[in-house]
């Protein structure tokens, strides 16, 4: 009970001082603020090995596309994959809820980081022009685009659809897809305890090349980041 009060005392400690010193990166380059993040998810990482006794795996690695633009589909189980993904990639922009960009500070840092945000519970001007944006992120930027096709964090037993969005990005942009299998929630989960003297493991599949259809790369994907899930839980 006293190394999980530890680990969320220290780790959101953490977080809240490097949110204060990079406040002046604001109105610098965003490769300043960029460096932050890489910054938070290494926190991330230290926190979960010295208070939880977590092990990281991260396998395919030789998998991980390398000079041409992709995009990250990621199944989403914890907070964990949020922040220490920007330390294997090169820092992602995040398809994100909107209700996070509003946030005072961190919404700040979202921002001037690109990301792009949906509001799930209407239809506005800015979601029915998100593909453009998104279009336009991709061929500004060399940063790899990440979203997580589960819409929401699920719970390790939960195998929810995938979201429709996934497969119009892929039939949009005409890159490869990097999918990620993570099974966070099995020490981290969206509620309930954390779980110490675990292993978290983060499997990078290979990539899939473009050319399928939506709905069939949609229903690609579910199954090969399902059934690794079933594989490293």
């Amino acid at each position: 009970m006293i190394r999980k009060f530890l680990f969320l005392f220290f780790f959101f400690l953490g977080i809240s001082v490097i949110s204060i010193l990079f406040l002046p990166s604001l109105l610098l380059p965003t490769k300043v603020v960029l460096f932050g993040g890489k910054i938070m998810g290494k926190w991330s990482s230290i926190c979960l090995q010295v208070f939880l006794q977590t092990e990281i795996i991260v396998k395919g690695k030789e998998n991980i596309i390398k000079n041409e633009k992709f995009f990250i589909a990621c199944s989403h189980q914890s907070m964990f994959e949020t922040f220490y993904l920007q330390t294997i990639f090169n820092s992602p922009i995040f398809i994100l809820k909107h209700e996070l960009i509003k946030m005072p500070v961190f919404g700040w840092y979202l921002k001037k980081i690109g990301s792009l945000s949906v509001n799930r519970n209407k239809i506005s001007k800015d979601n029915l022009g998100l593909i453009d944006k998104i279009k336009k992120s991709v061929k500004n930027s060399d940063r790899p685009l990440i979203i997580f096709p589960q819409g929401t964090r699920v719970l390790p037993s939960e195998f929810i659809p995938f979201k429709k969005g996934v497969g119009r990005i892929y039939d949009e942009l005409k890159i490869k897809c990097q999918p990620v299998a993570v099974n966070s929630g099995k020490v981290w989960p969206k509620s309930g305890k954390l779980i110490p003297n675990k292993k978290i493991t983060i499997s990078i599949l290979p990539p899939v090349k473009p050319g399928m259809q939506a709905v069939e790369f949609t229903s690609f994907i579910e199954k090969e980041i399902y059934n690794e899930l079933g594989l490293i839980n």
